[in-house]
């Protein structure tokens, strides 16, 4: 049997298990196709790591992404393949480095929705204003956001039904003036393309469902037109950094008001779609405001400690 053919057969047996493993599948069956096409058996660590780090100007942390793809597969093939050695966790130089994600102000919020009415096309600018609203007023994900069918959304319990990573479904509850905006952005929709191909909620001039390529590229653009630039030292900003936002502002409204931050976490991560709390509280590490409201509050908690230290 192939490289390829057992690499099918692991990724049907994860998919039935609840994983899209759509990126991972792809790179997965390229490597897999690599050693078929050069006659190699099976797995071997060598030729893993120079798969992985293949690619010109990857970098470190994407060479270790594509090394993991592999080791699951390896990890697999070997109980039927003595042979196939697994690449061992660490092999690889360097750490994890997630990069800054860009906070935007409300201010840059509401110039990226006004530049995306000036698009040409009447159905996209309604499209990418509804689309990046949608996002800062709700943290979805943006593959999230693209799923949605038209049924899902609610209007009357004002609240949209989202399937997240690995189909796993949520409730999410909208702002009254959220649902007032898709209902809105529905009734324009209907009118441009009468006749859609697809059940998709947000679509295309062809009534197709819009995807990811698309809105990247069209983002792209749109920050330059709200002029909004890359700060120095960082990453270029991204439209999934509205999802960040969206949580560092809950987060921002928390401190401020005095609440048990610790005890509504994860009822943010519930809404955000996070499997723990861990995964949220990265929000907190990567935000400069955050960190000096979590010390003050720290800092605050002490107080009574320090006086009962010192009093004589």
């Amino acid at each position: 049997m192939s490289i390829r053919a057992r690499a099918e057969q692991y990724l049907t047996m994860r998919r039935a298990l609840g994983f899209t493993l759509r990126g991972e599948g792809r790179s997965l069956l390229e490597f897999a196709d690599r050693l078929d096409r050069t006659g190699q058996p099976t797995v071997t660590i060598a030729a893993a790591v120079a798969w992985a780090s293949e690619p010109d100007g990857i970098t470190a942390a994407r060479k270790r992404q594509r090394l993991a793809i592999v080791r699951g597969f390896a990890r697999h093939l070997a109980a039927f393949d003595p042979d196939c050695q697994v690449p061992p966790p660490g092999l690889l130089p360097g750490r994890a480095h997630r990069p800054t994600p860009y906070h935007y102000s409300a201010e840059e919020v509401a110039a990226l929705v006004h530049a995306a009415g000036t698009i040409a096309a009447p159905l996209p600018a309604a499209t990418m204003q509804a689309l990046i609203s949608l996002l800062a007023a709700s943290g979805l994900r943006v593959g999230e956001a693209l799923a949605l069918n038209r049924d899902d959304i609610d209007p009357h319990a004002a609240a949209v039904t989202v399937t997240g990573k690995n189909d796993q479904t949520r409730l999410v509850p909208l702002h009254p003036t959220t649902t007032q905006m898709l209902a809105g952005y529905a009734v324009r929709r209907d009118q441009l393309c009468p006749t859609p191909v697809s059940p998709g909620f947000f679509l295309t001039t062809t009534g197709r469902r819009v995807q990811h390529r698309g809105v990247h590229q069209i983002f792209t653009r749109l920050l330059a037109a709200a002029d909004i630039h890359t700060p120095p030292g960082h990453r270029r900003p991204r439209i999934h950094d509205l999802r960040h936002t969206f949580a560092v502002n809950v987060l921002i409204d928390w401190y401020s008001a005095g609440v048990d931050v610790s005890a509504r976490l994860p009822v943010l991560s519930a809404f955000l779609g996070h499997n723990s709390p861990e995964s949220t509280y990265w929000y907190l590490q990567a935000t400069p405001q955050l960190l000096a409201l979590a010390a003050q509050r720290l800092d605050t908690a002490a107080q009574p400690s320090r006086r009962e230290v010192t009093t004589p």
